[in-house]
Parts: C-alpha cells; structure tokens; sequence
C-alpha cells in the first residue's frame, strides 16, 4: 500500500567523517584569539582617538598573543580616524573592558598565563580610563 522511503532520513545520524573535528583546546584557542582580536580593533579605534604611549604598548602585546595563537599569522589592524567626544571615548573603553573580561575567562579556561595575565590588565586600564574619562 505504501511506498518505500528510497532517501536517507533527514533525522538519521550524520557520518562522523562528514564534518570537521576540532579539539576543545583549538576551539578555546579560536574564541581567545577572536576576543583578543576584537580587542586589538578597539584598542586601535582608542588610539587613533587619543594617542597614548600605553595603548600603543597594549596593541603590540595584543597582536603578538594573536599572532600566537593563530600560529603565527599576524592579525588585521584597523586605522580609524573620527572625531574625538567624550561619551564616544567612553564607550570605547566600555567595550574594551568587556571584550577584555571574555577574554580572561577563555584564557582562564584553557590556563594560559599570559593570555588571562594581559586580559586582566587591560580590564584594569580601561575601567580606570573610563571613569577618568566620564569625569571630565
């Protein structure tokens, strides 16, 4: 009475063979890496706002921790000019903090030092340039 189903299942397991396998210890290398990146961007996005010998020193230690952990590949940078104003600064530094705060946690996860080390700083700096900022 019923024909037969001639296709596979679309509710059928997938062939393990089907797709790519990364290990917990890449994919936390990728999220670091991207929250890290995403940093740098910002950090660029701050100096181009308001130079400052300490950004310049956070973005080389940003790249080259990227740079590490894309297995050496050196990481986009961004040369953005726009108009200085204070609340945008502070955004800025808003951001930054929470982009550095994801990643200390990855960093935390995975036990890198010096990625969670450099995380935990920048955290610092940018609430301490947020509330100086706001101030004014």
């Amino acid at each position: 009475m019923y024909e037969p189903i001639r296709t596979k299942s679309v509710h059928a397991m997938a062939d393990p063979g089907d797709f790519p396998h990364r290990s917990r210890e890449e994919e936390l290398d990728i999220q670091l890496a991207a929250h890290l990146a995403a940093l740098l961007a910002v950090t660029d996005e701050l100096r181009a706002l308001a130079p400052a010998a300490d950004l310049d020193d956070a973005a080389e230690q940003l790249a080259s921790e990227v740079a590490r952990l894309r297995g050496g590949l050196t990481p986009v940078r961004s040369a953005v000019v726009t108009a200085i104003h204070e609340p945008h600064l502070t955004a800025l530094h808003q951001r930054a903090h929470a982009l550095a705060g994801r990643a200390l946690v990855v960093a935390a996860s995975r036990a890198d030092t010096a990625a969670a080390i450099l995380a935990a700083r920048r955290m610092d700096a940018h609430a301490g340039a947020a509330r100086l900022v706001g101030a004014h």
